[in-house]
């Protein structure tokens, strides 16, 4: 029986696809299965995993024929796994030697749904400990209770998915898959869905997954059309928590972090192609003005004067079929 499914997806990471795989064989137990998906490179990544796939313990290796995005990648990871518990890793990530066995323990020690961890971001040379945003540690709770207060930085803030190992019972209920199709910020829904409908989580203070940031060709570093379907994402936050039966607790966090997001896009407009700028100040001016509004007054009432002058004028910005006629 598999025990623990770990998928990994691939794109176009030859120059780190080698660290990834020696940090999983370095977590290899027979019991556990690396499924490495890749989507569809169009570099070495697809030799690479190949000889992975005889060499790696447990390996098992899908490519996909048309790059579908990291949700994609992952739901295909999700349909291929055959393990009791599921986690994830991303194909320019590693792991320190043993960590998965040591993840594994804790989840099965707590019982719960799914659990959280911190992890190390790695910059260039620089390593700094990111921790998850809840300080009771070790300790069985309610998702639900983690979600709030509104104005502070709480667990749906951290949505990174390979922070933490998932109970197979949630791919059952439907909760673990992502959304189709989004190209980034993917694991935004993601989050609020299992904080919003899982039963149990817990958070344990284990550090294992090596984080790599400003990696060349993410999409964090490209300024291209893809870095918006953040608002696709959101507008499922939005839509979804609205409809919860806590709607009126939960959904003033929901809007905030919403446009805590559109004002962090803004402030960086200029790493944008400009025909993408200016996609992002319409896509983002209509987001604005689907949010609830009096709720949406509120929000921009309590943030700092910074975030919620950009996010007042986008408020009035012309609608453009209004502006031609």
């Amino acid at each position: 029986m598999v025990k623990l499914s770990v998928i990994v997806p691939f794109y176009n990471v030859r120059q780190y696809a080698s660290d990834t795989l020696k940090s999983l064989r370095a977590n290899a137990r027979e019991d556990f299965e690396f499924i490495l998906v890749d989507d569809c490179s169009r570099d070495e990544t697809p030799d690479i995993l190949a000889r992975a796939e005889r060499e790696l313990p447990g390996a098992v290796y899908v490519r996909h024929e048309r790059n579908g995005g990291l949700a994609t990648a992952r739901n295909t990871g999700i349909d291929t796994a055959r393990g009791e518990y599921l986690t994830f890793l991303d194909g320019d990530d590693w792991l320190a030697p043993g960590y998965y066995p040591q993840l594994l323990a804790a989840i099965e020690d707590l019982g719960c749904d799914f659990l959280r961890t911190d992890h190390v971001q790695c910059t260039a040379r620089a390593r700094t400990i990111q921790r998850v945003p809840h300080g009771r540690r070790g300790e069985v709770m309610d998702p639900r209770q983690a979600i709030l207060p509104a104005d502070r930085t709480t667990s749906v803030d951290y949505p990174y998915a390979w922070a933490g190992v998932y109970h197979r019972r949630l791919v059952d209920r439907g909760l673990l898959h992502f959304t189709d199709g989004l190209r980034t910020a993917e694991d935004r829904p993601w989050i609020w869905r299992l904080h919003r409908e899982a039963e149990s989580f817990a958070v344990v203070s284990l550090l294992g997954v090596f984080y790599r940031r400003g990696v060349p060709g993410s999409l964090t570093q490209i300024g291209d059309v893809r870095q918006l379907d953040f608002i696709r994402a959101f507008d499922q936050v939005i839509e979804e928590t609205a409809a919860d039966p806590e709607a009126d607790r939960l959904l003033p966090k929901a809007v905030r972090t919403y446009c805590a997001i559109i004002a962090h896009h803004l402030s960086e407009i200029d790493k944008f192609e400009p025909s993408v700028a200016r996609q992002l100040r319409t896509m983002s001016a209509a987001a604005i003005r689907r949010l609830p509004q009096e709720l949406l007054t509120d929000v921009l009432d309590t943030m700092d004067l910074n975030r919620s002058s950009r996010l007042r004028r986008l408020r009035r910005r012309v609608p453009a079929a209004k502006a031609a006629s």
